[in-house]
């Protein structure tokens, strides 16, 4: 199966520090639904901050289902 990351805006002078507070919150779902392997981080872009779940494609539905991300995109492997 490929890899999936997934993405969480927030905006405003507050942007990062949710977005970073959100990654523990990913880190308590994880542990809680079993997923290993995977990587998470913040992304800013300035005006928006991302906090970003990359995993394998078995967890979609429960990642989808239960957080609800704004979007989701397949990672391409070389």
């Amino acid at each position: 199966m490929g890899l999936l990351r997934f993405h969480w805006d927030f905006f405003g002078p507050d942007a990062r520090p949710t977005a970073v507070h959100f990654l523990k919150h990913i880190d308590e779902f994880c542990a809680r639904e079993s997923i290993t392997g995977f990587k998470h981080t913040v992304i800013d872009q300035g005006v928006r901050c991302s906090a970003v779940l990359e995993c394998e494609e078995q967890y979609l539905k429960v990642i989808r289902e239960a957080l609800r991300p704004i979007r989701g995109e397949r990672v391409l492997e070389d």
